[in-house]
This record gives C-alpha cells, sequence and structure tokens, in this order.
C-alpha cells in the first residue's frame, strides 16, 4: 500500500530492509535488535492480543476505505448448500432439497451488484464470509453481474481457502471471530440469511440482538426459506414465554426468492427507532 503522504521522517519499510543487511554480530543476532513491528515472535506474544485485534480492525476498514466501499448487502449462509448440479452428491435429503437457495443466493447477489455498479461499485457491495456454498453463490452472481464482491474468510483448522469468485482485493482473511463480524455489520445496508448451522446461527442472532437493542440501526433483515427457520426456531415460543417481545418478530422478514428481496430492500422504508428497551 502506497503512502502519499509528505513526512520528512525515514519509511518504516526502508529501515526494515536496512535492518536485515546489518553486520551479523551477537548484538544483531539477538532477538531484542529486532524492530518491534517485523518480529514475529514479538508480535505473537500474548500481551500483544490487544495491538493484533487492532490491527486486524484497521487493516481491512483502510482498504475498503480506499476501495471506496460506502455499504455492503450481507449474505450468511450454509457454507454446505451445494450448487444444484451437485445436490445429488448432498449429504443429506434436506441438503438436497436446499439447494434451489444457491441459485437464488447468486441471482439475488446479481441483482445488487446491478445496483451497486449503478453507484459506482460504492454502495451495495455483495458481502459474504468468502467460502462455498451460499458464500460462494453469492461472490458468483456478484461476478456475473460484472461487479465487486467483499469475501471475509477466517482461518479454521483444515484445510481452505477463498472462493474463486470473490474480487481479490477485496478477499481478506481473520484469526478473530468477532472483528471479522464486526466487519460484517459495519457497513451492511441490508443483512440476508440462508439456510446454514452453526456459524450462521451465529451471525444471525448476534446481528438481531444488535438490532434488538439498539446498538445498531434498523435495516431490512431478510431470511430466506421460512419452512427451513420454522423448522428449527419456534419463535412463536420465545414471544410467549416472554424472553423476547411480540414487536422482535417484526424485525425480520422471511423470502423466498431473490426478487422478492430485493423489491423490500428497494422499498425499504427504516421504522422509527424503538422506544422500548427490549431484554435480551
Amino acid at each position: 500500500m502506497n503512502d502519499h503522504r509528505n513526512s520528512p521522517f525515514r519509511d518504516a519499510s526502508l529501515d526494515r530492509s536496512t535492518a536485515s543487511h546489518v553486520p551479523d554480530t551477537p548484538q544483531t543476532r539477538s532477538s531484542s535488535y529486532r524492530l518491534a513491528f517485523a518480529d514475529d515472535e514479538f508480535m505473537f506474544r500474548e500481551e500483544l492480543r490487544p495491538v493484533r485485534l487492532q490491527l486486524e480492525l484497521l487493516k481491512p476498514q483502510l482498504m475498503l476505505d480506499e476501495h471506496q466501499i460506502e455499504s455492503t448487502i450481507v449474505l450468511f449462509g450454509g457454507a454446505r448448500i451445494p450448487r444444484p448440479a451437485d445436490a445429488d452428491k448432498a449429504r443429506t435429503e434436506t441438503l438436497r432439497k436446499l439447494a434451489h437457495f444457491y441459485d437464488e443466493a447468486r441471482e439475488f447477489a446479481r441483482l445488487m451488484t446491478r445496483k451497486s455498479i449503478q453507484s459506482g461499485s460504492r454502495e451495495f457491495v455483495v458481502a459474504t464470509g468468502g467460502g462455498p456454498g451460499v458464500m460462494e453463490a453469492g461472490n458468483r452472481g456478484a461476478s456475473d453481474e460484472g461487479g465487486k464482491s467483499i469475501g471475509l474468510n477466517i482461518v479454521l483448522p483444515h484445510e481452505q481457502a477463498p472462493n474463486e469468485f470473490v474480487t481479490p482485493e477485496l478477499c481478506f482473511n481473520f484469526h478473530y471471530f468477532a472483528i471479522r463480524k464486526m466487519h460484517f455489520l459495519m457497513r451492511a445496508r441490508a443483512i440476508c440469511v440462508f439456510p446454514g448451522g452453526f456459524g450462521t446461527l451465529d451471525e444471525m442472532f448476534e446481528s438481531l440482538t444488535l438490532i434488538q437493542t439498539g446498538r445498531m440501526d434498523r435495516v431490512p433483515f431478510l431470511l430466506f426459506g421460512k419452512s427451513f427457520w420454522d423448522s428449527i426456531i419456534n419463535w412463536d415460543a420465545l414471544e410467549e414465554a416472554g424472553t423476547i417481545s411480540p414487536q422482535d418478530l417484526d424485525l425480520f422478514r422471511f423470502v423466498e426468492t431473490a426478487q422478492e428481496a430485493a423489491h423490500i430492500i428497494d422499498n425499504w422504508d427504516p421504522a422509527p427507532p424503538r422506544t422500548d428497551i427490549p431484554g435480551r
């Protein structure tokens, strides 16, 4: 990344290069002599965790700002949702039946990217977790339309790589789940949740909680596939138990198709701020 600011101070990258060519002595071989920002052993110390958290928040922020990304359309959804062409290979019958949501996510991302291109690719930029399944479909739809899309990947114990459709310059990798989720929501113009597992549920409920408690502005919050969500979450039981309020069920809408979701976003009329302070 080029820094075009005028500064009388010597550039840090130049000093790092210079320091790698100093004479080899017991003093220069000592770990204490390494430049702090170029010393992996130092940067990975437990005490440096706050610095690593800050860096992980700051790097994507700066790069998205440089690409003038002002708002995003967030797609959450399962990595195991297969492409329709591969539905017969799905591990369960339910996954096979959910395969059509791959195409819905792809078409929805294409429609949103058309809006994004009209804004100069600053608004309505599709953002996914950068992986397979629904995430791949979202990035693929943006690519179909010839636009940009964001992928927010995370390091997992098993080998993985970003899907091939993420815009390379907008493909990020994270260590901290919490910072990754912040970047999902910091620019969110809408949140769209497709069927998925633990990760999708975690992302969905954290986002809903932020909106419910007034820590985040209300945006279109769309759940694709009413029958799926009703089969795994008893929304009415939560209300009847009193653990959520009736108004909380109005924070999201069920949709089935890309066109239905796009229509809601195109005609979104923000609700007035809530005056109650709901329990969680």
